[in-house]
């Protein structure tokens, strides 16, 4: 009697505890600040998941450093880095053979662009 009692209310708080929750409902978001900059946002993403391929020289098939507020304002100008970030762009979604930057990263370095790439 007592193993089926304990079973029974084992057996409730596996059911009570799912939850029909999204995906989208678990994920963290972070609201954006008003405006963002290189240098109090976007460097340590970039010093975070890039500069170890993207040095100078960059290595591992990489084509451009991004070591600089220069070097990275002019890969989002010029070579994409956003749509390569995103999976959508030409070449290989970026950071190449690492997991997909995280969506409020994506969505930082989307908003520094639309910002006007602003350094400080």
């Amino acid at each position: 009697m007592k193993r089926i009692f304990i079973t029974s209310c084992l057996s409730l708080m596996m059911l009570i505890s799912c939850t029909n929750a999204s995906e989208d409902d678990l994920i963290d978001a972070q609201p954006l600040p008003a405006i963002v900059t290189y240098n109090a946002h976007i460097k340590k993403i970039i010093d975070t998941n890039c500069i170890g391929c993207h040095k100078n020289p960059p290595i591992n098939g990489a084509t451009i450093p991004l070591l600089t507020y220069q070097n990275v304002k002019s890969a989002v100008q010029n070579n994409s880095l956003i749509s390569k970030i995103n999976g959508d762009g030409p070449g290989s979604q970026m950071p190449l053979g690492g997991q997909k930057l995280p969506q409020h990263s994506i969505d930082l370095i989307t908003k520094w662009e639309s910002d006007g790439l602003l350094e400080n």
